[in-house]
């Protein structure tokens, strides 16, 4: 029998459900009106305007980003609908994202158009080293999107879009300190200048932190340190050049498991540097009254990440995905039908280097893949937009692959209201680590076959009272094959391995949200998610998922309260999730179920001058104390004191 969400879930539900179809945002702080026609550009091959698509999208604006006082995006995603986030310890632990109820490796996460999931890690992109400054806009897409952008947008696509100067000077510098050590400063300055524009930002990031283990008192610490450039020429009226490029390095410090006694973590001297360098150079031309669209591409995402133990190397690994791609778009009968056709080249590194003890994991693996995709999307009568899409993978080390989507958009004008619907099949290739990773305790497959999913997803989105309140309501189901199992103990080798598992995965639920302009000065959003994931276990029993709760809410209150303060109030719920519990040797794994709870955040800013604006964020503000993977502790409450001064010429 399923459960119904607990009191403090039902509590956040009555006062909030989010603005997950909010465009930036949904509810206009100046006019009080809805931006419905807020364009995008992740959910289709070129630009749409969000009323003409079917798809479930949520826009987190500048505005948003600034007023939360986040310092790393992961904390701005745990108020998206169907977005879990899981961290292991305090900042700059690993951090992973799951969309409704899928893998982490399953979302697709872009910066400024360059695929960045880290093909060392399991094709996850670690969340904890994604910092706030410096960024736009972030647009996320729910449901399958393979259709468009290949391998892991099973789930959905999250594309993080940097800030470009629209000034002809401009310039910001910030700085904060406060608990844990945690220091955070930053500066952008920019100019744009008629037919050209640059933008160069930076930021430094760093934290003593707190201990990650139950048990010790080694804090575990941290830096981060990110360079950003954003940059674009148009020679002619019709051609744009443009460049974006991003560095972020550092270290986090972190505690190894006991092996031996509680095979829980521990304090030690662990360590773990990383660098992440993408980069992406464009070119677009423009034809026939704008009509023709074109756009030449290259795009290279750099991971390297090595692990240290008392000062001495434990092992290293880095991965480079290297992109070339046309895109062409042509739009006729007063652009109200428009086919794209994309082009792509991508290929794949992958290396690994360790010491030699029971075998040689020094290595160096490499894929590619051509893919061409086609899109028609066709608008009739100014009230229903229809989308299709189809694309072919060729990939060196499987098969030909093939994934289609289609979504609908229809609006009624009289009572503002839109229904949307979604259908697509995505495909994730196994990863470089679970086909020829070697670890302590983990060998490879390399005959591992790629993962298959179909979903779907019907939505209706309602405005009341002159566009003051937008009701959003999203019903999702997805069913993957051959899902792949890294924790499959082989009995040959006396180690773990990957293989994939019989029998289909679902995963379905219920994403409601709302975003409310109660008063000139006062706005409400907020959303809850039930996600049901299952998957089958060894005796082809439906069990649930790991790190899936079943009930998330969020709500936020921003409030106005004179011309030059402005306060917001976010709570959050997580439920009740599983997760597993690995003892030492040879005990078998256990499930074990994590508790919920519900963490309160306040921020403040106080706008002191025109340029100077000082601001407070108050985290975790009835000190909870929880865990989001079993046995690695959380940061308690903790305090934020922040000044930031603007300059525009």
């Amino acid at each position: 029998m399923k459960k119904f969400p607990p009191a403090s879930c039902l509590a956040l539900l009555v006062i909030s459900i989010a603005s997950a179809q909010a465009a930036e945002p949904a509810i206009d702080t100046e006019t009080g009106k809805n931006n419905l026609q807020e364009v995008v550009v992740t959910a289709s091959l070129a630009p749409v305007q969000l009323q003409q698509t079917g798809n479930a999208i949520h826009v987190i604006s500048a505005r948003d980003i600034e007023v939360s006082g986040a310092a790393v995006v992961s904390d701005l995603l745990r108020d998206v609908p169907g977005i879990a986030i899981n961290r292991s310890g305090p900042l700059g632990s690993t951090t992973q994202l799951r969309m409704r109820g899928a893998e982490g490796n399953h979302v697709l996460v872009l910066v400024d158009g360059v695929e960045v999931n880290d093909g060392a890690q399991a094709d996850e992109f670690n969340w904890a080293h994604m910092s706030s400054a410096g960024i736009e806009r972030i647009e996320v897409v729910r449901g399958a999107q393979s259709a468009l952008w290949g391998s892991d947008a099973v789930a959905g696509v999250i594309n993080i879009i940097t800030r470009q100067a629209d000034e002809p000077f401009q310039a910001q510098v910030f700085s904060e300190g406060g608990s844990h050590g945690t220091n955070h400063t930053g500066f952008t300055v920019g100019a744009s200048a008629g037919t050209a524009h640059i933008n160069l930002s930076g930021s430094h990031l760093s934290s003593d932190g707190d201990n990650i283990s139950r048990s010790g008192s080694e804090d575990d610490g941290y830096r981060n340190s990110t360079l950003n450039l954003n940059a674009g020429w148009r020679p002619l009226d019709n051609l744009g050049l443009s460049l974006t490029a991003r560095q972020t390095e550092g270290e986090n410090e972190f505690d190894g498991i006991d092996d031996l006694i509680t095979g829980l973590p521990e304090d030690g001297d662990h360590e773990s540097d990383f660098r992440q360098r993408f980069v992406r150079a464009q070119a677009d031309l423009s034809l026939l009254d704008n009509r023709w669209q074109h756009r030449v591409a290259l795009a290279v995402s750099r991971h390297n990440n090595e692990n240290y133990t008392d000062g001495a190397t434990t092992g290293s690994n880095a991965a480079r995905k290297k992109q070339y791609s046309y895109l062409t778009s042509f739009s006729w009968d007063e652009q109200t039908q428009r086919l794209s056709l994309l082009l792509e080249r991508e290929t794949e590194d992958f290396r690994q280097r360790g010491p030699i003890l029971f075998g040689d994991p020094n290595q160096n693996q490499s894929r590619e893949t051509d893919s061409v995709a086609l899109e028609y999307r066709v608008a009739l009568w100014d009230r229903l937009t229809l989308g299709a899409s189809l694309r072919h993978d060729d990939n060196s080390e499987f098969q030909n692959a093939y994934t289609r989507r289609f979504d609908a958009s229809y609006r009624i004008p009289a009572s503002a209201t839109r229904f949307r619907a979604s259908w697509g099949t995505a495909v994730k290739n196994p990863t470089f680590s679970e086909r020829f990773g070697f670890y302590t305790n983990f060998i490879g497959n390399p005959d591992l076959r790629p993962e298959k999913s179909t979903s779907w997803d019907v939505g209706v989105d309602q405005s009341l009272f002159d566009d003051r309140l937008m009701l959003g309501l999203t019903y999702f189901r997805a069913r993957l094959e051959n899902e792949i199992n890294g924790f499959v103990y082989d009995p040959d080798h006396l180690a773990f391995t990957a293989e994939n598992v019989s029998g289909n995965s679902d995963r379905q639920g219920v994403e409601l949200t709302f975003d409310a302009s109660l008063t000139p000065t006062l706005s409400l959003n907020g959303s809850y998610t039930y996600t049901d994931a299952t998957e089958p276990d060894s005796d082809g029993r439906d069990v649930d998922e790991l790190r899936r709760p079943r009930h998330l809410g969020s709500t936020t209150l921003n409030w106005q309260v004179a011309e030059r303060l402005n306060i917001v109030l976010n709570a959050q719920y997580n439920g009740h999730q599983d997760d597993q519990y690995f003892p030492p040797w040879p005990q078998p794994s256990t499930r074990v179920e994590l508790d919920d709870y519900t963490l309160v955040n306040l921020s403040a800013q106080y706008q002191a001058s025109n340029s100077l604006t000082i601001y407070t964020r108050l985290e975790n503000l009835l000190d909870e104390d929880y865990e989001e993977v079993f046995g690695y502790e959380t940061l308690g409450f903790g305090a934020m004191v922040g000044v930031r001064y603007s300059f525009t010429q």
